[in-house]
């Protein structure tokens, strides 16, 4: 099966004699001469392309295959093949980007990379929060209010959950406890009343299953008031008396 020769803006990759030069630290001149002695004998081809200097005046440099490079380069300095293995393997990694990103500049290259290497670390992070926050509601007790799941998570302040909902227009304060704010009713929580030892009306908030799993993710984002003697670690219960028992 016929190997496919890698491309850039659809031509055939190819080194310049330029580089060459720079690989070996040569004069350009002299990676010409060599060039041309080589291609008289028959062991390489090249083309000669037209370029601008950096006087303006025009000159011309040859562009040559990977294999008659490594030719070129053994003939010049042996000693440099190492480099000239790392300048194509940089050809390579450019001709194998989208059409769009291959006259992007190196700075462009790098930071385009980055961005690549954190949106996976994004992805594999979202994965991981969505398992614990399935394992976690899959584990969760009908019944819990946003105190009683907080319980469970290490170094909440249960002092200041419901309060905080409140602030955040999830909850409201009524005389008989708290209800839920109409826009996350049978969403995030649902609601009981019931009488207290006293015979007088109380309202509850419950966590939907929707519920807990927004509130385990306020808890991970830091959006949660911690206890002042919290120890930083972000853990649940029900995680720590699972990986005990095993």
């Amino acid at each position: 099966m016929q190997q496919l020769t890698p491309t850039i803006n659809g031509q055939p990759l190819t080194m310049s004699s330029r580089e060459i030069a720079q690989v070996v630290e040569s004069r350009h001149d002299k990676v010409k001469q060599s060039i041309e002695r080589l291609s008289q004998r028959g062991l390489v081809t090249f083309t000669p392309v037209g370029e601008k200097s950096e006087t303006g005046r025009p000159g011309v440099v040859y562009h040559v295959s990977k294999r008659d490079s490594y030719v070129i380069v053994a003939q010049l300095s042996p000693e440099f093949t190492a480099r000239l293995v790392d300048r194509w393997q940089e050809l390579e990694a450019k001709a194998a980007l989208p059409s769009w990103a291959q006259n992007l500049s190196q700075a462009a290259r790098i930071a385009l990379e980055d961005l690549s290497t954190q949106l996976e670390h994004f992805k594999d992070e979202t994965h991981r929060l969505n398992a614990v926050c399935n394992d976690l509601a899959a584990n969760l007790k009908a019944g819990l209010t946003p105190v009683e799941f907080c319980r469970m998570l290490n170094g909440v302040n249960l002092n200041r959950v419901q309060p905080l909902l409140v602030e955040r227009k999830r909850l409201l304060k009524t005389q008989h406890g708290y209800r839920s704010a109409a826009a996350y009713r049978d969403k995030l929580f649902t609601e009981r009343r019931y009488l207290n030892r006293d015979d007088r009306p109380c309202e509850k908030v419950i966590l939907t299953q929707k519920g807990a799993k927004w509130l385990y993710s306020q808890y991970e984002q830091g959006q949660l008031e911690m206890r002042r003697d919290w120890d930083g670690k972000y853990t649940h219960l029900l995680f720590e008396q699972n990986s005990e028992a095993a």
